[in-house]
């Protein structure tokens, strides 16, 4: 099993040969492994923690920070600033903490299913929520037109569970499956998903597909010590030189007035 956390970025369309598919851009990675749980451990249950996405240090606290400087180094600076923290229940036994999930580990044509959150579209009625067909607009209906109609028979005395009624909709966990990979852009950490993925724009996703998990070793740029050149270590020793001998030579008189 392989995954990734991603955000999506908009719709768009590309061409395949001589047809043109509508396809959905996510930016998705790099995740670094932030911690492995297994079913002999306290966690009780098997699982791989990643992170994604950059926030700023200050508002990350203590307990988190130490947390995440177990990931390593995965970025420029060094830093593990990492904003979202995503669990997949999975067993990889050879999967280390600090290694890099990318885009990668996906190829074109790989059946994936993307779980997201749904847009939020507020208290909605029976016919959009539900898609009631709604009542004839003759024989006296009025404007009863959108309504539910009868919700339950007189001999129960109260709703039953489960009755679909108005109420607010939309703000869910939503699984789309059976979705390709359309194309991968392994420069810019972006996937291309045939058709829509679930949520807004800028929402959080997460893709899983079969096959095996790929990892990358995390590239950490060091800041090397620049070193003075010998003639001007040489130069900086000689003026420190003059100074002392100038401080040895002034008498002892005219620094106790000093």
């Amino acid at each position: 099993m392989k995954f990734i956390i991603g955000k999506k970025i908009e719709m768009t369309q590309i061409w395949q040969g001589e047809k043109v598919v509508a396809v959905t851009r996510v930016q998705a990675g790099p995740c670094p492994v932030v911690q492995i749980k297994s079913a002999g451990s306290k966690d009780g249950y098997s699982a791989v923690q990643l992170g994604y996405g950059e926030r700023k240090e200050k508002n990350i606290k203590k307990p988190q920070a130490g947390h995440l400087k177990k990931a390593g180094a995965v970025s420029k600076d060094g830093k593990t600033n990492l904003k979202y923290l995503r669990e997949f229940r999975c067993d990889v036994a050879d999967l280390k903490v600090g290694a890099v999930v990318d885009v990668s580990t996906f190829a074109i044509g790989d059946t994936v299913k993307v779980t997201g959150t749904s847009k939020g579209k507020g208290f909605q009625g029976n016919v959009r929520r539900h898609g009631f067909h709604g009542h004839n607009t003759t024989h006296g209906t009025k404007d009863q037109v959108r309504t539910s109609g009868s919700i339950g028979a007189g001999g129960i005395q109260h709703v039953l569970k489960g009755m679909r009624m108005p109420g607010r909709m939309g703000n869910e966990r939503v699984t789309t499956a059976n979705l390709k990979i359309a194309q991968v852009d392994r420069e810019n950490n972006i996937l291309y998903i045939s058709g829509a993925v679930p949520g807004a724009r800028n929402g959080l996703v997460l893709i899983y597909g079969d096959g095996e998990l790929k990892t990358v070793q995390p590239i950490v740029e060091k800041v090397e010590e620049v070193k003075p050149e010998p003639e001007i270590a040489e130069a900086a020793t000689e003026v420190k030189a003059e100074i002392v001998e100038e401080k040895k030579e002034v008498p002892a008189e005219v620094s106790k007035n000093s």
